[in-house]
C-alpha cells in the first residue's frame, strides 16, 4: 500500500507504478510514502526544450561543469 499526499488530499493506492501515476495528474509537490521509503516532489518532466522544463522554470544543470569540478579546486 503506498500514500499519495498532496497539498489538500492523499490517495492510497496498491502499487508504485499507481502512485507515480496519480502523482502526476495531481500535478503539485507530493510525497509518495510505501513500505520502506518515502519519496517527494514534482513528478511528470519528461523534457526539457529550449532550455525550460515543461512547467516554464528554466533548467540549467550541466553535467559537464560538475564532472572533475574538485579535482580542478
Amino acid at each position: 500500500m503506498y500514500k499519495v499526499k498532496g497539498s489538500v488530499v492523499t490517495f492510497d493506492v496498491m502499487t508504485l507504478d499507481e502512485a507515480m501515476h496519480t502523482a502526476k495528474i495531481m500535478n503539485e509537490f507530493v510525497t509518495i510514502t510505501g513500505p520502506d521509503f518515502e519519496i517527494v516532489g514534482i513528478f511528470g518532466v519528461d523534457a526539457v526544450k529550449d532550455g525550460k522544463c515543461p512547467d516554464g522554470v528554466a533548467y540549467d544543470w550541466n553535467k559537464a561543469s560538475r564532472i572533475g569540478a574538485v579535482r580542478r579546486k
